[in-house]
């Protein structure tokens, strides 16, 4: 269970490690590097540093490394900057959040251009009936928000 108390601590040390990731480290293999979160040990002695990096599978394993090289240095910039009692050993582990959205963002715009165009052409129905059918189909992302938006009306 987080208490309040780690949950503040783990945002500055997320905050201490990301900007010092951006301002500081010197090593090459650090690069398009983002903390996404820190998750603290309950004593607060070790936090588990998650980051996300853009780049090939290659890249991320490379990024991971220099960080495990540079975490005395982090560590060193936290004790700076944070008074606690214990320095948390910090742990660097992947955090792939951010490729999977992207990934789902992709097939989304694969299928939802599919379906707006499926849309786009009149039905027989709508021809029989003489409904109008729109001249321009909504864009994936307007669809994507209509549905979101249709969904609790249709469950009241």
């Amino acid at each position: 269970m987080s208490t309040r108390r780690l949950l503040k601590a783990a945002e500055a040390v997320r905050e201490v490690v990301s900007m010092a990731i951006l301002t500081q480290v010197r090593d090459p293999r650090v690069q398009n590097v983002t903390v996404t979160r820190v998750e603290m040990d309950p004593d607060m002695r070790a936090a588990t540093v998650h980051v996300s990096v853009m780049g090939s599978p290659a890249k991320e394993e490379l990024a991971l490394r220099g960080l495990a090289n540079s975490a005395g240095f982090l560590q060193a910039q936290v004790a700076e900057r944070i008074e606690t009692r214990y320095i948390p050993r910090l742990k660097f582990k992947l955090d792939t959040g951010v490729k999977r959205s992207i990934e789902i963002a992709r097939v989304l715009s694969e299928v939802l251009p599919a379906a707006s165009s499926a849309a786009a052409s009149p039905s027989p129905d709508q021809q029989a009936s003489g409904e109008a059918v729109p001249a321009e189909p909504e864009s994936p992302v307007g669809q994507v928000v209509k549905l979101v938006i249709e969904k609790p009306e249709e469950h009241a």
